[in-house]
């Protein structure tokens, strides 16, 4: 199993725009063909104005297999758009992680 940890860091005041849009065009498409959502979060104390979630993944190769087919679906490419007009995101970061033996996920 891997994890997937991406970042995304919204300009000041526009975090609550991103994840109204998030929540309403992309989030039911990613749970479809991502799978495993393990936490979706914004920080709280720390670097401000980030937004964090988390996939878990069989292998790379299957994390490679559902990214391309959650790009191949056209209503992403809605989102995808609408989330470039809205403009509210400054900075992503994607690290992909593997737990250690005596993770407990």
């Amino acid at each position: 199993m891997i994890v997937e940890m991406r970042t995304y860091t919204a300009h000041p005041g526009r975090a609550g725009d991103f994840l109204k849009l998030y929540e309403s065009l992309a989030l039911k498409l990613q749970k479809k063909h991502l799978g495993h959502l393990m936490g979706f979060y914004v920080t709280e104390i720390g670097p401000l104005n980030q937004i964090v979630h988390l996939w878990g993944y069989d292998s790379l190769a299957d994390r490679t297999e559902r990214r391309a087919k959650l790009d191949a679906d056209p209503a992403y490419a809605v989102y995808k758009e609408a989330s470039a007009k809205l403009g509210a995101i400054q900075h992503q970061e994607a690290k992909i992680m593997k737990p250690l033996p005596f993770s407990p996920v």
